[in-house]
């Protein structure tokens, strides 16, 4: 029985179609009619009952410009009852604090979208948008609730019929296109502060008219001079220019320690690495340093060579590793974003170093089979040489007739030592593949030692050059020779009146 099709969304309506290309292609007008709305109902005073449809309108276009869910979103009943009871509310309850509070709330949010990444144009949109904002507050908002009323109606006429001149360079800056969602994020930390330091201004000014007994504009003006002055030393102390540590350096060293440097645990790994040779061994000893942390409960990892568990296991799991190094996490605490990504790039180093032994142990292995393939075709060559040397011994023993010649005697007498010795050297060699070591022997002592072993009245040594004393690797001259004095004497018993010379040049 097959389950059930999911049902199919549908398609938008048309005007909600409709709405949606609007909202996109002229972002800039909705916002400037949603201003227009707030700047109107401020105007008109929060007793006028236009004043308050004007607001519900205001919210309504907040809804397509709003930076925090798409515009075209289709709105659910659970929403639409939201909206309803704000609707209702700012019809019932409105005064001068909700609107100034608003007011805020509305500089906030576009405080947060001057400090994106936009294109100039985008911030100076948003930058005359937050000093419209600034001044309606300032100049016609504020002063309805401040102790002391000191804007003239002349000032209040030049501010509502001068501020919607800003509201009509709004729409002449180009249209904000639409890339994806990019356009609708919003700073939220940048947002906050820009509320916060809003209210901060408005109650700084409140408290110095109440208590210093000030008028509106100077309390305003102190207040403003000193935040800027706060915030001034606390650029400075952020990130100052001496070049010394700011408080920038402590405030991020907090943050990505979480009580646990990374520098210490980089350290720790890197002399485990150059401890442990064997990777089997060098990941169960960080695994097991890994559940000694404070963070960490217990370790389960799966790697090719086996999979194991270390600790407790716990709810609270993160998982993390590298492909070659699967490791799932599990710690006593809550974990946060911040301390997940932690733990995750912890079990990643771990992971990366515990790949770097494998592909070192894959490497000394792969350089000891080199040396033992290269040294096995070398000891072949010598074997093979050994073997030509036996074979002329027992050539020359079966062309002897009595077993007492000198000639014979005195022939097995160089021979045998010189094939035992280099027999015991090929024996060595392949015991030790890696310590290959050449014997080293002076020019002329070789080629003397040569004339010695290979006394024979039809070989001639041709001495006419002088030599010299330069080191020469002993095994490679004596196999050459071999192979050319065998060929040699091969094709003179073919030919007996051939005569075989020896030079070195």
């Amino acid at each position: 029985m097959q389950p059930p099709a999911p049902p199919i969304a549908a398609p938008p309506s048309k005007l909600e179609a409709a709405v949606a290309r609007f909202s996109a292609r002229y972002a800039s007008l909705v916002l400037v009619a949603m201003l227009l709305l707030l700047h109107v109902a401020t105007v008109r005073g929060v007793a006028d009952i236009w004043a308050r449809a004007l607001l519900v309108a205001h919210l309504g276009l907040l809804l397509l410009w709003q930076p925090f869910l798409r515009g075209q979103q289709r709105v659910t009943l659970p929403q639409a009852a939201a909206i309803g009871l704000v609707a209702i509310a700012v019809m019932l309850s409105l005064n001068w604090w909700l609107l100034a509070f608003w007011t805020v709330v509305l500089a906030g949010l576009v405080g947060g979208k001057v400090y994106q990444h936009h294109a100039p144009w985008q911030r100076r949109r948003y930058l005359v948008v937050f000093v419209y904002l600034l001044a309606l507050l300032a100049v016609v908002i504020l002063p309805e609730v401040a102790p002391n009323r000191e804007i003239t109606p002349e000032v209040r006429g030049y501010a509502e019929y001068g501020l919607p001149v800003l509201l009509a360079l709004i729409a002449f800056f180009p249209a904000e296109e639409a890339h994806g969602e990019a356009h609708e994020l919003i700073d939220f930390f940048y947002s906050l502060f820009m509320m916060l330091l809003l209210g901060l201004t408005v109650l700084g000014s409140f408290t110095l008219m109440t208590l210093g007994r000030k008028s509106y504009l100077l309390a305003l003006t102190e207040t403003v001079f000193i935040l800027a002055g706060t915030l001034l030393l606390v650029g400075l102390a952020w990130s100052p220019r001496a070049g010394f540590a700011g408080l920038n350096v402590f405030v991020s060293r907090y943050l990505f320690s979480i009580g646990l440097p990374f520098e210490r645990w980089l350290h720790f790994l890197a002399e485990l690495s150059l401890q442990q040779r064997r990777p089997e061994v060098f990941l169960a000893e960080g695994v097991a340093a890994l559940v000694r942390l404070p963070w960490i409960s217990g370790v389960r990892w799966r790697a090719s060579s086996g999979a194991g568990e270390v600790g407790e296991r716990t709810e609270h799991a993160v998982d993390g590793g590298t492909p070659e190094l699967a490791l799932t996490l599990y710690s006593p605490h809550r974990v946060s974003a911040t301390l997940q990504w932690h733990l995750m790039l912890l079990g990643q180093l771990l992971g990366e170093f515990y790949l770097a032994k494998l592909r070192e142990q894959e490497l000394q292995e792969g350089a000891y089979l080199q040396a033992v393939h290269e040294t096995g075709a070398r000891l072949t060559h010598e074997v093979k040489n050994l073997l030509q040397s036996l074979n002329v011994l027992a050539a020359v023993s079966a062309a002897e007739d009595g077993s007492d010649s000198p000639r014979l005697q005195a022939f097995l007498r160089r021979e045998l030592p010189v094939i035992v010795r280099r027999l015991a050297e090929t024996l060595d060699k392949l015991r030790r593949p890696e310590a290959d070591a050449e014997r080293s022997m002076a020019l002329d002592r070789w080629w003397g030692a040569a004339q010695a072993r290979y006394a024979d009245p039809s070989i001639a040594f041709d001495a006419s050059r002088p030599l010299t004393n330069a080191l020469i690797p002993v095994g490679l001259f004596d196999s050459v020779l071999e192979n050319l004095l065998q060929n040699s004497l091969a094709k003179k018993e073919a030919n007996p009146a051939l005569r075989i010379r020896v030079a070195l040049s």
